[in-house]
């Protein structure tokens, strides 16, 4: 039996433009050899469609990323069969690679986060070259925007995450680990003070004016966020002061004056109240008149 031939999908910038190669190892031990590589993509959920073949003497063949038979957002397959020249009924199995997605990727792809002010890394990064032939300068500019898909019952609101930024920009670098370019955006969940259950966000990303046929059409995949709820606590004062504090003590207060009621440690966020006599002259009684909130 022959060694495997292990094909291994690679994206590549050649003569400015990407490209995927794909790299196979022969055994070195072998008498002059062909290579019959199909190229594939997926067109639907277990459906590939064939989209070039070639036979060669090399270990490797190459296919362009042209926007037309290969798009961003498509995941790339390379199928390698080995046979002796002069007998083609002499072959290896035919090996797949691994497929290959070629486009923005989210990671991670999706995030479950709480209503607890802290901050979570999202990165987002292509997994082809970032190429803009004629152009002196080049990047590629991602729009991010949020999107409240609510719970099932109940019409959409306002987004229940916030940014860190509206636009990230993917810059050209060396290709590794997967990664030819990246960059890095925080998502915070909207502490809403409300009951409202477990919501699902959706955070997209959309090539900003591209110059470049590749990322025209393309509309990367989205990301879901979901929100957890988490119980908030209450605080009151009413009528002549009762204070009922967040964790349930009650008190009277019958003074006059400018009071602080409540203030966080940890954000700028404070509550005041004013109170002024209304018990006229048999009783000593104050009152909430006022309040102002930081």
């Amino acid at each position: 039996a022959s060694p495997a031939l292990q094909p291994v999908i690679t994206p590549e910038l050649v003569q400015g433009r990407v490209h995927l190669k794909c790299s196979y190892s022969p055994a070195p031990t072998e008498p002059p050899v062909q290579f019959r590589v199909l190229w594939s993509r997926l067109s639907s959920p277990g459906k590939r469609e064939q989209i070039h073949q070639e036979t060669t003497l090399q270990a490797f063949s190459y296919v362009e990323m042209d926007g037309a038979n290969l798009r961003l957002g498509d995941t790339v397959f390379c199928t390698v069969t080995a046979f002796r020249r002069g007998s083609p009924e002499q072959q290896s199995l035919p090996e797949d690679s691994k497929g290959f997605y070629a486009g923005i990727k989210f990671l991670p792809e999706s995030l479950e986060i709480a209503e607890d002010g802290k901050e979570h890394v999202v990165t987002v990064l292509s997994t082809v070259p970032i190429a803009c032939p004629g152009q002196d300068f080049c990047k590629i500019t991602l729009q991010l925007s949020t999107e409240d898909l609510g719970k099932s019952s109940q019409v959409p609101g306002p987004p229940d995450i916030v940014l860190s930024a509206c636009q990230v920009d993917l810059l050209p670098g060396p290709c590794s680990g997967g990664s030819c370019a990246a960059a890095r955006v925080t998502v915070t969940a909207v502490t809403d003070f409300a009951q409202d259950g477990n919501r699902v966000s959706r955070l997209s990303a959309r090539p900003a004016a591209p110059g470049d046929v590749l990322w025209r059409a393309y509309t990367p995949r989205d990301v879901k966020v979901t929100v957890r709820d988490l119980p908030t606590g209450n605080c009151y004062s009413f009528t002549d002061p009762h204070i009922i504090t967040f964790d349930g003590w009650r008190y009277e207060s019958h003074k006059i004056g400018t009071f602080l009621l409540s203030s966080s440690e940890s954000r700028a966020f404070e509550v005041h109240v004013r109170q002024w006599d209304c018990g006229g002259h048999r009783s000593a009684t104050a009152c909430n008149c006022g309040v102002a909130a930081r």
